[in-house]
């Protein structure tokens, strides 16, 4: 239902208006597409050593999270062409869709590749519905309430931190690992039905932003070429990958800035201006989170027997802590968040470094602070990383500034999964999941990360001094 279409009588713009009954179908399809999304993160990550256990391919395990994540990036910049050919609500019917053939795909697979195909395919519709939720928010609701609109999806990532491991320690608990994709298919294709009814039909042009392939195949190219280091053989293929890759991201960065509609801003990662240096900040730390969701979950069922939904609710807390530090710091002063642009990555490092110490240490209550002071670290800067970005643009890229936060954080998670999977097998990992290989991979892959989060240290701390500029052009 449109601004022009909404009923009379709108003065009311508390959090009750939003449940009007001729709203609250819509309220309900928005923040469960968001929440499917959300969700299937944590319930990936608490599932997974029963797949493992079940279908073997230890040296996959990073690929499901750097495929789910490639592949929303790819989704996130086709919305724009999509949403002008068929409508806002079409693309989010398709995206649930879309979403559900992946999970069924996971749900079916004989192998751990059929589980990366299907989380790549997942990928593509929770990319969509992301997006398309926030779009539908101004088109469904008046203005005076697009701002709870926007609260309320916000709220369903926090609400995934209890419902993700939940769900997958359920199912993984009773050996049914596979009943928990056939729940998520059959909530999407409910979800798919209902948003063609509760949301507002969307004008369409033909006539949209168009799809940038090469810098999309540039960039999956970059972390499929990452991913492909934790199972080639030989240092030197290894070597190869990686100057690949990272000649790959060279490539995307300098063919978007000559682009016509750049996916980022024109002076992205330059090391002399606050937009720059925040791009900087926002990569490194979202690598530095990355390793936690994909491996903790196995390290903690593997060195101290907990059940998959205890573990679950372990690597939770690094979600606990993000959140809750995001809300202790929101009131900080402008003149003193330029700490937390350095105290955040500390935060990370400190809780990285407890993990690779205290992860086999009894009880596993010990390494629970860890997780969570990783979570804690990102919550306290990443609000002020993305004010940097945006306050520092030039003229004319603000909004190219705001949006462009989430495309690297979603890159930098994807980076870092992939990074992730190479530090594991390197470790040990690869052979199995026994308990020496990892012991061997609980210290190693937290320890690598580490230095991720040293680099972030540093960005933030020229970040922190570096005065925002006056306006200029573009």
């Amino acid at each position: 239902m449109s601004e022009e279409t909404a009923p009379q009588g709108t003065a009311d713009t508390g959090w009750s208006a939003m449940l009007r009954p001729a709203w609250l179908p819509a309220v309900a399809v928005l923040v469960g597409g968001v929440l499917l999304h959300s969700m299937n993160v944590l319930m990936l990550a608490t599932v997974l050593p029963s797949v493992v256990e079940d279908l073997g391919g230890a040296t996959l395990m990073s690929w499901t999270s750097s495929a789910f994540l490639a592949s929303s990036i790819v989704a996130a910049t086709c919305t724009g062409y999509l949403t002008s050919i068929l409508g806002a609500r079409t693309v989010f019917s398709a995206g649930a869709v879309i979403f559900g053939v992946g999970a069924l795909t996971c749900a079916l697979a004989p192998s751990m590749a059929l589980i990366v195909a299907g989380r790549f395919v997942q990928g593509f519709g929770g990319g969509l519905l992301t997006a398309m939720a926030y779009v539908l928010v101004r088109s469904t609701f008046p203005q005076v309430l697009w701002a709870r609109g926007f609260a309320l999806l916000s709220g369903a990532w926090s609400l995934s931190i209890l419902v993700g491991p939940l769900v997958g320690g359920l199912f993984a608990r009773y050996g049914h690992w596979r009943g928990a994709f056939f729940a998520v298919t059959g909530i999407a294709a409910l979800l798919s039905l209902v948003a063609l009814r509760a949301l507002p039909r969307s004008a369409t042009s033909g006539e949209g932003a168009r799809v940038p392939v090469l810098r999309i195949a540039l960039i999956c190219g970059a972390i499929a070429g990452l991913s492909a280091m934790a199972v080639v053989p030989g240092a030197a293929a290894k070597a190869a990958l990686l100057a690949l890759a990272v000649a790959t991201l060279a490539v995307a960065l300098a063919v978007d800035r000559r682009a016509h509609q750049p996916l980022l801003p024109t002076d992205a990662f330059s090391l002399r201006s606050p937009t720059g240096l925040g791009l900087w900040l926002a990569l490194t730390v979202a690598i530095s989170y990355s390793p936690l969701q994909i491996f903790v979950p196995i390290f903690l069922q593997g060195l101290h027997g907990l059940d998959p939904l205890g573990a679950g609710y372990m690597v939770a807390g690094a979600s606990f802590g993000w959140t809750g530090m995001s809300l202790v710091v929101a009131e900080t002063p402008p003149e003193r968040t330029g700490r937390l642009l350095v105290a955040g990555p500390l935060m990370m490092l400190a809780g990285l470094l407890g993990v690779a110490l205290l992860m086999e240490r009894e009880p596993v209550l010990l390494v629970f602070p860890a997780i969570a002071l990783v979570g804690a670290g990102i919550g306290g800067c990443w609000a002020f990383i993305a004010q940097r970005v945006m306050t520092g643009a030039r003229a004319g890229e603000e909004n190219l500034a705001a949006s462009s936060v989430a495309t690297v954080q979603q890159t930098g998670f994807a980076l870092g999964a992939a990074l992730a999977g190479l530090a594991a097998n390197a470790a040990g990992l690869s052979a199995g999941l026994n308990r020496a290989d990892i012991a061997s991979a609980a210290f190693w892959v937290p320890m690598s990360f580490a230095a991720a989060a040293v680099v972030a240290v540093l960005v933030g701390l020229r970040l922190a001094r570096l005065r925002l500029p006056e306006r200029r052009p573009a």
